[in-house]
Parts: structure tokens; sequence; C-alpha cells
């Protein structure tokens, strides 16, 4: 295989291909339940919307297209995400292409994205905005650096489209382009391109795709950034240096989650090379470096500013060009060599294998071990059972949150789900003597089944609906330990009689 990809370096792209297939399948292997981002997308999709929640809506709007295609279900899930890491993956290794004169270390740069838990495992574990953000980051490396690399009105105009869909895939994606224009302005050779009058064709590009959502997110200001702020502040801190020192602690250990791996096997690979080539450089790796180096210092700003909980998946779409920066460094160092790929390639073969299968066995050895995942949770089961207990048709299911929302849509597609704080997507939905609206909820055991608040608050505001006869059920984990129930509670709600 190193032979092959030798003489055809664009082969690379074939077993990509191949991998991300084995991943769908693998997808559609496991039980029919939802994740948490899962969930999340299958219940948007219901809507095609300029803005939903805390998260930019681009990756709503794939899922959207996606489900006309292939319906409200697990296909059009894992075939929109694998396809969508898929072309992420072609634009970062075109671009590894242009940078490099090795095709050798742009195959190990393009397969070096599997080294990163965030971009390989996470994200086809459950992420879908992150998928989202990868993708883009991905698109704008490749037209950035075509931009510099041969200048024209689509080239910019291609980075202005990539710049203005990473704003609306996930909103710490600005981090990227800011910090490219800085890096281009520090580099002689690139800082023309900078001033080059095509660039407001890029920002006017931008802002006409950032526009329908940017003038939600105006609107809607605390819905877009509420859930994010308290995500960046959720630790607590007795003092403002408390703070600071936990969220710099939190940063520090979110550049080790993301880059260790990395690092490491990358290290096996060229040994004392990656040493001898780390003074070396060139306009290229001077670049990559830069963007690194001010998105770090962007984010020390940021904990300085209050920030005190930094997750790794958020350096994502910055630091996702490491493999890449590796190899321009061994290359400027002209330390390349033939046995490079031949160290790296069972590298990248072992994870292509180890992924899949790690994904395919977690849920049935979670089960047997009694520590439960999402997909262990008896969806299918559950919404056949409700709906077969009553002998009409709900007109509306009404739930008390995404995930468990887009599940009941899954395995009941024909019947629109809401949850309370959604009422603005709602549309009119019969209630009579023959069209109830049913209500179902987590009960965890419980032997009192109260509503949860919201759903409460939802019922009191859609005409005062009452909670009649209250049912439950419980049903045995998927490859659960016998005895090991998962509890639901449901009701179905009929106008009162006059």
């Amino acid at each position: 295989m190193v032979a092959a990809l030798r003489e055809r370096p664009y082969l690379v792209f074939a077993l990509l291909g191949a991998y991300f297939t084995a991943n769908v399948i693998v997808r559609l292997s496991l039980p029919h339940s939802l994740e948490l981002d899962e969930g999340q997308q299958l219940f948007l999709a219901q809507w095609l919307a300029v803005g939903y929640d805390s998260q930019p809506p681009f990756y709503n709007w794939l899922q959207y297209g996606a489900e006309q295609l292939l319906g409200p279900t697990l296909a059009s899930l894992s075939v929109l995400k694998n396809l969508v890491l898929f072309l992420s993956y072609l634009f970062f290794g075109l671009t590894a292409i242009m940078v490099l004169r090795s095709r050798e270390l742009a195959i190990i740069a393009t397969l070096g994205l599997l080294t990163m838990p965030q971009v390989s495992f996470e994200a086809q574990r459950d992420l879908t905005h992150t998928v989202a953000v990868i993708f883009t980051a991905c698109l704008f490396l490749f037209s950035l650096v075509r931009a510099i690399r041969a200048p024209s009105l689509f080239s910019y105009a291609l980075t202005g489209l990539a710049i203005g869909l990473g704003l609306i895939a996930k909103y710490n994606f600005v981090l990227l382009p800011a910090a490219a224009l800085l890096a281009m302005l520090a580099e002689p050779e690139f800082r023309r391109r900078v001033f080059d009058w095509r660039i407001l064709l890029t920002a006017v590009i931008a802002l006409a795709v950032v526009l329908p959502h940017g003038l939600w997110f105006l609107d809607h200001l605390d819905a877009a950034t509420g859930r994010t702020i308290g995500k960046l502040t959720a630790e607590e801190a007795s003092s403002r240096l408390s703070q600071i020192m936990t969220g710099l602690s939190s940063l520090a250990l979110a550049f080790a989650g993301f880059a260790t791996l990395t690092l490491v096997l990358f290290a096996i690979v060229f040994g004392r090379d990656m040493m001898s080539a780390w003074k070396a450089s060139s306009p290229w790796s001077r670049l990559i470096g830069r963007i690194m180096l001010i998105s770090a210092v962007a984010l020390v700003v940021v904990v300085l500013f209050g920030a005190s909980n930094i997750k790794d998946r958020w350096l994502t779409p910055i630091y996702l060009v490491l493999p890449l920066y590796l190899c321009l460094k061994i290359e400027a160092a002209g330390l390349a060599s033939e046995r490079q790929l031949k160290r790296f390639l069972p590298l990248g073969l072992t994870l292509m294998a180890l992924i899949p299968l790690v994904l395919f066995v977690r849920i049935p050895l979670h089960g047997q071990l009694g520590k439960y995942e999402k997909l262990n949770v008896p969806y299918e089961a559950a919404v056949a059972q409700i709906l077969s207990s009553e002998p009409n048709r709900p007109s509306l299911i009404l739930t008390s949150d995404q995930q468990m929302a887009g599940n009941i849509r899954l395995n009941a597609p024909e019947i629109p789900v809401t949850i309370p704080g959604y009422e603005a997507f709602e549309e009119p939905f019969a209630f009579d003597a023959t069209h109830p609206v049913l209500v179902v909820w987590r009960n965890r055991g419980r032997e009192t089944m109260p509503l949860p608040d919201d759903v409460a608050e939802w019922l009191a505001a859609h005409g005062n609906l009452q909670v009649g006869e209250t049912k439950t059920i419980a049903l045995p984990y998927i490859f659960g330990r016998e005895g090991d129930l998962y509890h639901f509670a449901y009701a179905f709600l009929y106008p009162q009689a006059n």
C-alpha cells in the first residue's frame, strides 16, 4: 500500500472514503437510539429556520436537507456526518498537497487528523456542530492557501464563503480568520494578498452568508449566548485570581487533551527529526504557526475576561492544522524521507480500524458493565409500547428535552414533537376526542411521577391542559444486565367534557 500511495497520492482519499463508509455501517448497526447531539438534530430538523438556539444553524440546515432525502432516520444522521467529515479530510489533504512538496508528507498530514480524538473519535461518537466547524475550517484553509498561491476572483470568493459558513457553523470559528489575517500581515510574502482589492469580495460574500442568522442573533441575544457563556463560566471561583488560575488550567488541559496523542505519534514516526526540525521554518509553517500562536493569545485573553472552563473540542477549528504544521517543519528542515510514510501508515490504518471497532463494541460493553450510555436506553421499544397503549394516535407529542424529542421522532416520524421553549416553531395541531396530546418524560424509577416544571408550564400556557391518568413503563436496557430497567412516564391528554 505504501508503494501505491507513493505512486498515486490521491488514493489516500479512496482509503478515507472506505473508512467513512465503514463508520456509516457501524452506526446503522448500533441500537435505534440517539446520542445527545443526534437527538437535537432530529428534533430541530422538523423546521428550517435562520436560528434555533445557542448553536448557529449551518449543520441544522444540512440535516434538514439530508432528512428531505432520507427521512428522519439513522441513515440521514450518519450519512450526512460522514460525508461532511470526508469532505473535511479532502479539503485538508488538498491543502497539504498545495503547501508541501513531499507527497508522502502530504499523506501523513492528511491522515494526521485521525490522531486527534476530537476530530476522529468524538466527531463520530456524537458531535454535530463541531463536525460542521471541522468542515468549514478545512474549507477555509484550502481557499486561503489557494487565494495566496493563485489569487483570483473565485479563490477570494470561496474564502468569503468559507468564512461565512464557518461563522454560522460555530461561533468560535471567528478566531481562525481573524488570526489568519493577522498572521498574513506579519509575513511579507503574504501581506500583499490582504491589500488586494478582491478581499472586498471576500468580505461581501462572508457578510451575505452570515447576515440572515446575524439579524436573528441580534434579536435573540440571550438565547444565542446564554448557554455558551454558562459553559465558559461553569466553574465557580472564590476570587478573580482563582477564576484566572482555573481558566488557565482548563486551557492548558484542553491543549494537552487536543494535541498530546498527535505529538506522541508524530514523535514515534519522525523520531529525533522532530526536535531537529523545530527551529526550521518556511513561509507556510510561519503562517500556520502564527495562526496557532495568535489564537492561543486570544484564548488567554478570553480567560482573563472571565472564562474558567475551556473545553478541548472548542480548539478544533484552530488547532486541527497541527499535523500539517509538523510536516511543514520537517520539510523546511530538509528531513523528509521515504521511511516516514512507511512508519506512519500502519499507525493511520490502526486508527482507521480501531475507531469503528471501539464505536461498535462500546455500547454492548457498557451495557454488560451496567454503565449505560444513551444508546443503551430502549427508546424504540418504549415509543412503540406507549403509542400502542391508546387507540387514538396523538396529534402532538410533548416531552422534556431535545434528546428525548429526537428519539421519539426517530421512532414515530409521522407525529410532530415539541419541547418547552420552542413555541415559536409550533404549528396548529388537532385536539379533540380522537386527537389527544401525548406527554412523555423520564421517570427514573421514582414512585411519584411529577411533571418536569417546564412541561407543566407549557401545558398551563396551552389552555391549562391537565394531566389525568399517568402511566409508567419500565423496559430493560439494550444489552443491559438482567433486572436493570429504564423508566418512562406518560399521559394522553383529551379535552375535558363540558
